[in-house]
């Protein structure tokens, strides 16, 4: 008897780091996801109802427009106000944590991280609000 295919994951990852996305996109497609990329917070913003991930990771500091605003930006938006996001950024005081919560983001890991753990904070975030 066949098993019905469950769909992969999908995650859209912004950073203005090549070698970061590269990092997150490599280690996500390892566990089974599908991933998509963005270089900056327009860019996100212009593409995300087109892609519509699962779950976006959100570097803090990006050209053109921060994580912090796009996150708001996201959260206002009817299509993406619900869609989970997890920052991964180098922005690590208490104001940046507190700044990251009140923008929106579900979640907050810090540059540089344990490829495995950022994995496992993705798929605990979608477990919880699944």
């Amino acid at each position: 008897m066949d098993r019905p295919s469950r769909r992969r994951p999908r995650a859209l990852v912004v950073d203005d780091t090549p070698s970061i996305r590269l990092l997150i996109r490599t280690n996500l497609e390892i566990d089974g996801w599908e991933v998509e990329e963005s270089p900056d917070g327009q860019d996100c913003l212009e593409r995300i109802a087109d892609i519509v991930p699962d779950i976006v990771t959100m570097d803090a500091v990006m050209p053109k427009m921060d994580g912090f605003d796009t996150v708001a930006a996201l959260r206002a938006r009817p299509d993406t106000a619900s869609v989970p996001i997890v920052m991964v950024t180098t922005q690590a005081q208490a104001a940046d944590l507190r700044r990251a919560a009140e923008a929106g983001s579900n979640a907050y890991v810090i540059k540089p991280f344990d490829p495995d753990e950022l994995v496992a904070t993705l798929r605990q975030v979608l477990a919880e609000l699944g």
